[in-house]
């Protein structure tokens, strides 16, 4: 696992890598509430491959932003691996970027269930594949963090980038 004291820090290094790649970069934040696009903000140039980045934390921003199936969020909940893979690619491709990236989870300090405790998060990232290949792919991590509110948050948001980077790292 990455070490997030590390310099450079890991919005440089993942903003690097997509600029470098010509890539492009859309964010749905649920958890983390803007921090990954505060984060990837942060290092100069962003807009070379910062598409925009959406905080949808209601079912009804879920479904009018990015066209989230009603059945899916009903029978999985927005803290789940299918809606946040699901998130992804939506905003991936409502954004028409080459990277959709979402997060998801219970930052607490209530809302936990013993099936998804305080710090349950989920990171999604969807890559768009040349149309007609078949080589899009959407993967999704599920992570288990320690802390309050506020390092449950940082802490998705550093493994968000740090997911992004690896799997595009994967593709350059």
């Amino acid at each position: 696992m990455r070490d997030f004291a590390s310099d450079p820090p890991i919005e440089a290094t993942v903003g690097d890598r997509l600029r470098e790649a010509d890539h492009t970069v859309a964010v749905a934040e649920g958890c983390t509430g803007g921090l990954v696009a505060t984060l990837l903000t942060a290092a100069p140039g962003a807009s070379d491959y910062l598409d925009r980045a959406l905080v949808p934390y209601s079912y009804d921003s879920l479904r009018e932003l990015l066209a989230l199936d009603r059945e899916l969020l009903d029978e999985h909940g927005v803290v789940s691996e299918p809606v946040t893979r699901d998130l992804a690619r939506a905003v991936r491709d409502t954004a028409g970027t080459t990277w959709g990236l979402a997060t998801a989870g219970v930052a607490g300090p209530e809302g936990g269930t013993p099936e998804k405790p305080v710090g349950t998060a989920f990171v999604a990232v969807a890559y768009a594949g040349e149309w007609g290949t078949g080589t899009s792919t959407a993967s999704v991590e599920r992570y288990e963090i320690d802390g309050d509110r506020r390092a449950v948050r940082e802490r998705v948001a550093r493994l968000a980038l740090s997911d992004l980077d690896s799997h595009v790292a994967d593709r350059v």
